[in-house]
């Protein structure tokens, strides 16, 4: 059964009184609300926001005289330091003199000398713990750094007398604290070190909590690195906190270094919001976040008197706009619930499922977006709604061509569109239709907020002359079959060919998934251990272990022939969990370290972390257990899986980033996770010996870690040659054939070959 449709003439008497209600509406109201409004607004509006710029100016003010006073001990500091120099006083004068500094500086949690021109060299910190003071030396070899030589430098250069840093953890404070430092001078003038003092993140926050400006207005410190102090970082409601924190970071402020205040807009969640902000006498972006809801309030009751004006003249437009829609409210709620897509306009699949009767020969084609999933879960909803609507726009112009005449486009659910061609052609016509729809979506380009998305499309064909009689239902499924197989093969589109017998393939996984439950159940799934050799000591200290399937003839299967299959077939956390009990098996029989490799998924999924947690918990082996997190594998909530980190070093247990160096991802990873070690990837490490860019690469990566306090584990280390490259970059500790390769029992001495 067919539709009822809406007569052309119809519906050209009903756009045109829909036009002539908009007209009187919005005539009405613009008679009525201009005059009165925009002046009283004007004036408003500017008073709200002089306020609202006043007591930013009063806030930043106010965080500028800390830091004046910051830099001001610490300039005294420098002349004690000075002092100390002419007198030729030693540590215990300048153990005393810091003791003095503390107690002068109610601010400073902790101050520090380096007089590195004097013979000898005098270092020392004091800082405070536990309502006491404390004073040490500095580490040995404090004079040699590269940072105090480097800083020292900058000075006789001629560089300003003050320097700030961005914030950093300091291990004797135990907090993260911003430091100010001058430099010490002798009588000549002569640059012959650096006084410092602490200010602690707590303070920063503390200083900033206090502004209150309207009910959801928030404040934030970000220092020159772009990492944020703010109190939102204390905040109860996290959930509206977290956002909030992001949507700033991703302002970069930081790379701004103007003193004056200055307004940027911001859209959150659909939210228009204001920041003020300008940069503090340290460097770092103070600023006020506003909804401009909030700033506009003050207009709200001048606004609500009108609207009762304007509701006079509103209920006649309604009336009129009511008796038309009564007229074709039953019609048109009919035709969109039940045959029109509400995005894109076009006719749904219960429509195609409609016009499909009848038993007329053509061909269907779907379209489904490549990689749509990326586009809603980085740009939001909106992104993917626009996205569709792009799409539906370029098939909709290729479908005007001559060779698409009579064909319909339709919207199906999820991001798939389809298009029914009516009439029988070749295979070779079939082709080049496809190839067409490629190149009019792969050559269109969309822009979202700025930023340019290429969009591409798989596509699956299937026609009715080659499915007999089996109906309009078999014609969507190979159709789909086509698409899916086309995706799986990475050809960008497919047509349907019985003769192919695409359905084995779909047997084959089926196959796949009841030889795995079955080794499941009967303890088949095993662990294969292979040695990580600690570099220091020459000692195997770890074992990551890696899953293998033992066959019915007993052979150990590799996990790359069915690791798929049993992601969608909902197997993986059996094998995931049963991987685990191999691992602690293991441990409980030695003193060595293992490892586990775990996805983001696997970490945020309840039914794979809390039994995994908990048995981790009970075994009490947490101390010797490793999370490798897979680099292969993106991360789509970063809080949920550093709750899960968090509640796995609770138990003991270490983290560390698998494949390291193979993307920009895991560089993500690192920065936004808690982790200890980083394996650098075999693509990089096996070409050591012979490729230049990959030592280089690798140079930089132990680098990186090494001043993060992360430790490195070298994977596919095949040969002697390439271990005597991993001991020259001093990565700690090496895997692969050189050392040993996985078997079915740990070892525990290096056969290094």
């Amino acid at each position: 059964m067919k539709p009822p449709a809406l007569g052309l003439g119809g519906r050209h008497v009903i756009m045109l009184l829909l036009a002539l209600l908009v007209a009187l509406f919005l005539g009405g109201m613009w008679l009525l609300s201009g005059l009165n409004l925009r002046m009283a607004e004007s004036s408003l509006a500017e008073l709200r926001e002089r306020q609202i710029h006043e007591s930013f100016e009063a806030n930043l003010g106010r965080i500028n005289a800390h830091h004046r006073r910051m830099e001001q001990n610490t300039q005294d500091l420098a002349r004690v330091g000075q002092l100390l120099i002419e007198l030729g006083g030693g540590a215990a004068a300048a153990e005393e003199a810091l003791r003095q500094a503390l107690t002068d500086f109610p601010d400073a949690q902790g101050v520090t000398l380096w007089l590195a021109g004097v013979t000898p060299p005098l270092g020392m910190h004091a800082w405070r713990r536990g309502g006491e003071l404390r004073v040490a030396p500095l580490e040995p070899g404090w004079e040699a750094a590269d940072w105090l030589a480097r800083r020292l430098d900058a000075w006789r250069e001629g560089a300003t007398p003050m320097h700030w840093t961005a914030a950093y953890f300091k291990e004797r404070i135990d907090d993260v604290v911003i430091s100010a430092s001058a430099p010490v001078r002798d009588a000549e003038g002569r640059v012959l070190g650096m006084a410092a003092s602490d200010w602690v993140a707590g303070d920063i926050i503390g200083l900033i909590s206090e502004v209150e400006l309207t009910p959801r207005a928030f404040t934030f410190l970000v220092d020159r690195e772009n990492r944020n102090l703010s109190s939102l970082a204390r905040a109860e409601d996290q959930a509206r906190a977290q956002p909030l924190i992001e949507a700033v970071i991703d302002q970069q402020l930081h790379r701004e270094t103007s003193p004056e205040m200055t307004l940027s807009p911001l859209a959150l969640q659909g939210e228009a919001w204001v920041l003020l902000h300008a940069t503090t006498r340290a460097g770092m972006v103070f600023g006020i976040g506003v909804p401009q809801a909030e700033i506009d309030a003050v207009l709200t009751p001048m606004r609500q008197a009108n609207l009762r004006i304007m509701a006079t003249v509103g209920a006649g437009v309604l009336l009129l706009a009511l008796v038309i829609l009564l007229l074709v409210a039953g019609m048109l709620r009919q035709l969109r619930t039940l045959y029109t897509d509400p995005l894109t306009g076009l006719p749904n699949r219960a429509r195609l499922l409609a016009d499909l009767e009848g038993h007329k020969p053509g061909a269907l084609v779907l379209v489904n977006v490549d990689g749509f999933k990326q586009f809603n879960g980085v740009f939001g909803q909106a992104c993917g709604d626009q996205v569709i609507r792009h799409m539906v726009s370029c098939l909709a112009a290729e479908l005007q061509g001559v060779e698409w005449r009579g064909s319909r486009l339709y919207r199906m659910p999820a991001d798939e569109q389809a298009i029914w061609l009516p009439g029988r052609f070749s295979h070779e016509a079939l082709a080049r239709r496809l190839a067409a729809l490629q190149v009019a979506v792969g050559t269109s380009r969309l822009t979202w907020r700025g930023q340019e998305l290429a969009l591409h499309a798989t596509l699956g064909l299937a026609a009715t002359w080659q499915l007999a009689d089996e109906g309009r239902e078999a014609l969507i499924s190979a159709a789909g079959m086509a698409l899916r197989q086309a995706r799986e093969q990475q050809t960008g589109s497919g047509l349907y060919d019985p003769a192919k017998r695409v359905r084995e393939g779909y047997e084959q996984n089926l196959a796949w998934a009841n030889r795995l439950s079955a080794a499941l159940e009967e303890g088949r799934i095993v662990a294969y251990f292979q040695p990580i050799l600690e570099l220091a000591s020459g000692r195997i200290i770890k074992h990551e272990c890696l899953m293998r399937l033992i066959d019915e003839q007993g052979e150990a299967v590799s996990p790359a022939q069915f690791l798929e299959v049993a992601r969608r077939s909902r197997l993986h956390r059996r094998l995931t969990l049963t991987m685990l009990e191999c691992c602690l098996s293991a441990m409980a029989q030695g003193d060595h370290s293992f490892s586990l490799n775990l996805s983001a998924e696997d970490l945020v999924d309840p039914e794979v972390s809390e039994p995994l947690l908990a048995r981790v918990a009970e075994s009490g082996l947490g101390s010797r257990l490793i999370l490798e997190i897979l680099e292969s594998h993106s991360i789509d909530s970063y809080v949920a899986v550093s709750d899960a980190i968090a509640r796995a070093r609770a138990l003991g247990g270490r983290i560390a980033i698998d494949d390291f160096g193979t993307g920009y991802a895991n560089f993500e990873h690192l920065l936004r996770l808690d982790v200890d070690l980083l394996k650098i990837d075999g693509s990089l490490i096996r070409h050591l010996d012979s490729d230049p860019q990959a030592l280089t690469l690798t140079r930089g990566i132990v680098r990186f870690a090494r001043e993060l306090g992360i430790e490195t584990v070298a994977e596919f280390v095949h040969s002697p040659e390439v271990l005597a490259r991993v001991r020259e970059l001093g990565i700690d500790h090496a895997q692969g054939a050189c050392i040993g390769m996985p078997e079915a029992q740990p070892i525990t001495e290096p056969r290094l070959a």
